[in-house]
């Protein structure tokens, strides 16, 4: 090296390579106290993902081009706090108790020592949960939240320690957000609300129906929405009724005619959708004394009557027909509703027709038992559908 580039450099460059010697303290071998920090981090980290896996999988790429994330971070154990490495931090007790066992069993590392590098106190890693022993508050609860949809957990808490059971408010909340009872916010204009007990099956005709909408287009794209109203006792198409706007008050309208024909039926079911919801029906329905049922959001299946009358409807009309104006629409929807009531074969009836099993009911009130399906009745489908059927003898082999 010669003067100038001894006055440029100084003593930044060292030609021997005791500086070099002076860092390397750690060489292979087994880490020190210091670097045990280092590996409860690395094995938190497996609490998630497996990161010797992901680096095995680009190491195994070869020559080829690597993915964006190759050369984000590496994966050295020395390497435990740079930018852009998937370790996380210890954060919950429960991510850490796990760190602290894995430390203590890859490492042979104390107790003590894996809980002062993970940070945990010892008393916190040797609790252990105390579970169960609160089924009867829970079903509780929620019998007494279905009752008081407007009360929250502190009401609720009251009326259960009224009642004899007695928690804590720490826990009596845990249980109740558990549970998914909290108060839903009202939004909007006040919507009617009816009853949401369980419902039993109707016994006779004109006990219980079920109304529901169904969507559909004339041939120029004009959307129309259809009114279905199905007796649940004799599946009964009551009404079909097909227009472009369909309000609160013309809802109530068609069930005064419908009433004015078959009688005023004990309960109505619904969906909670805004004709059904709204001033005009929930007035209605207080003036005619009677119970509208609204079935649970988002559980169509509480109203199965008329969802599977609703799936006739499009399987067998309106994916078959097309509709050139509103009126050509009302004259086959009525067609169609009067084969469906009076023609068209049920099989939870026994294989009859809709009115046809009413008739027979109404005749015979004291053989009113309802076959569940054709199968159970071994072939009684294939009876009802027949005028003249006579069992066939079997032959006498002992003549033969």
């Amino acid at each position: 090296m010669t003067d100038a580039q001894e006055q440029i450099y100084g003593t930044t460059d060292h030609r021997d390579d005791q500086g070099t010697r002076e860092r390397d303290v750690y060489v292979g071998g087994m880490p020190q106290a210091w670097d045990l920090r280092c590996y409860v981090l690395q094995i938190a980290s497996q609490v998630w993902r497996d990161e010797l896996i992901r680096c095995s999988e680009i190491e195994g790429l070869g020559d080829r081009e690597r993915p964006a994330k190759a050369f984000v971070g590496r994966c050295d154990a020395r390497q435990c706090g740079f930018e852009g490495h998937g370790n996380k931090k210890l954060l919950t007790p429960d991510v850490k108790r796990r760190a602290v066992i894995q430390a203590i069993k890859d490492h042979s590392v104390s107790e003590r020592r894996a809980c002062s590098l993970a940070s945990l106190d010892r008393s916190t890693f040797q609790y252990e949960k105390k579970r169960g022993g609160d089924e009867v508050l829970r079903e509780r609860l929620r019998a007494l939240a279905n009752e008081r949809r407007r009360f929250g957990y502190r009401r609720l808490g009251i009326l259960l320690a009224q009642e004899g059971h007695h928690a804590n408010h720490k826990k009596l909340y845990r249980i109740y957000a558990e549970e998914k009872l909290a108060v839903r916010r009202r939004k909007g204009r006040k919507r009617a609300l009816g009853s949401r007990r369980p419902m039993v099956m109707p016994t006779r005709p004109t006990e219980r129906w079920s109304l529901d909408f169904v969507s559909d287009s004339l041939s120029s794209g004009r959307r129309f929405r259809i009114l279905c109203v199905v007796d649940d006792f004799t599946r009964e198409a009551l009404a079909v009724m097909p227009d472009f706007s369909i309000s609160g008050v013309r809802l109530a309208r068609e069930l005064d005619a419908i009433i004015a024909r078959r009688g005023k039926p004990k309960t109505i079911v619904s969906d909670n959708g805004t004709e059904m919801t709204s001033h005009a029906v929930f007035k209605w329905a207080g003036e005619r004394g009677i119970e509208w049922h609204y079935i649970a959001p988002g559980k169509p299946t509480q109203n199965a009557f008329v969802e599977s009358f609703n799936g006739r409807l499009r399987d067998e009309c309106l994916n078959e027909e097309l509709f050139s104006s509103m009126a050509d629409a009302r004259q086959k929807l009525a067609t169609w509703q009067t084969d469906y009531n009076q023609f068209r074969p049920h099989t939870s009836l026994g294989g009859l027709a809709p009115q046809v099993y009413a008739r027979n009911h109404s005749k015979d009130r004291a053989r009113r038992t309802r076959p569940a399906s054709p199968e159970l009745r071994n072939g009684s489908t294939q009876r009802a559908l027949t005028t003249n059927h006579k069992p066939e003898r079997k032959a006498n082999r002992s003549s033969e």
